[in-house]
C-alpha cells in the first residue's frame, strides 16, 4: 500500500491555506524634537497633555506583497509649551497569499499593523526616554475599530454627509 496519495492530498491542501507572511519591517521616517530642551525637561506640577494620531496606508507591491506603513505622530503639551513631539513611520512587505479577495482589504488594514505596532512603539518609547522624558508607552491600539472608524468615514463622504 502507498501513502503518495495522501500527501500530495496533504501536501495540495497545505498549499492552498490562506497565509501571511512578514518578509520584512523596517523605519521609513522617524522624528523627535525637543525644540525647548533643556527648559522642557525642568520638573512640572501637572503631566502634560498628550496627543496620539496614527494612520495606516498600504501600497500594492506585486499581485501578493504589500507594503503597509503605519504612521504615529504623538506630542506632549500644549501648542505655545510643546515639551516634545515625534513621528514614526515604519512599515512591512507583507505576502498575502490563498486569502479572498473580499478579506484582502480587512486583513492587510487591520492585521498588518497590528503585527507592526509593537515595534513602532517600542521606537516611541526610546527615543522619549532617550529626550529625556518618562517613556512614552503608547496604548495598544484597536485596528478593527479604527478600520470601521474610516470605513463609515468614506461612506458618508461618499453619501454627501460631514464625518463625526
Amino acid at each position: 500500500m502507498s501513502n503518495t496519495d495522501n500527501g500530495a492530498t496533504a501536501h495540495a491542501g497545505a498549499a492552498a491555506a490562506p497565509s501571511i507572511n512578514v518578509l520584512g519591517q523596517y523605519l521609513k521616517d522617524f522624528s523627535f524634537e525637543n525644540p525647548h530642551a533643556p527648559m522642557s525637561l525642568q520638573p512640572r506640577q501637572a503631566s502634560p497633555q498628550i496627543n496620539v494620531s496614527v494612520n495606516v496606508n498600504a501600497k500594492p507591491l506585486t499581485p501578493a506583497d504589500v507594503e503597509v506603513t503605519l504612521t504615529i505622530e504623538a506630542n506632549a503639551g500644549a501648542e505655545a509649551d510643546i515639551l516634545f513631539h515625534t513621528e514614526i513611520t515604519y512599515a512591512g512587505i507583507f505576502r498575502i497569499q490563498n486569502v479572498p479577495q473580499e478579506h484582502i482589504q480587512p486583513l492587510v488594514m487591520i492585521e498588518c499593523p497590528r503585527l507592526l505596532f509593537p515595534f513602532a512603539r517600542q521606537i516611541v518609547a526610546d527615543a522619549t526616554r532617550d529626550g529625556g522624558f518618562p517613556p512614552l508607552l503608547l496604548d495598544p491600539i484597536d485596528f478593527a475599530a479604527l478600520y470601521q472608524q474610516n470605513i463609515q468615514r468614506a461612506q458618508a463622504a461618499a453619501a454627501g454627509l460631514q464625518p463625526n
